[in-house]
């Protein structure tokens, strides 16, 4: 599942937020971010704001194929 979309349900279960407000609360420009929704192109600083933005924890994770180790 794209981020872009997973960004979006997040906003639907956190009472149905806009976008708008989404960029509001993380201090840039709606149309900065409906771009970066489009393009699904987030930076990890971009993650972290929207993730403090949303009230949830961002978590990123490595895991190895061969052995399952998650880093």
């Amino acid at each position: 599942m794209a981020l872009a979309e997973k960004i979006r349900i997040l906003l639907v279960k956190r009472g149905n937020i806009s976008e708008a407000e989404l960029a509001r609360r993380m201090g840039v420009s709606p149309q900065n971010l409906n771009n970066k929704m489009k393009r699904d192109n987030f930076s990890e600083k971009d993650l972290e704001e929207i993730a403090k933005a949303l009230d949830c924890t961002l978590s990123v994770n490595f895991t190895m194929n061969d052995t399952g180790e998650t880093l």
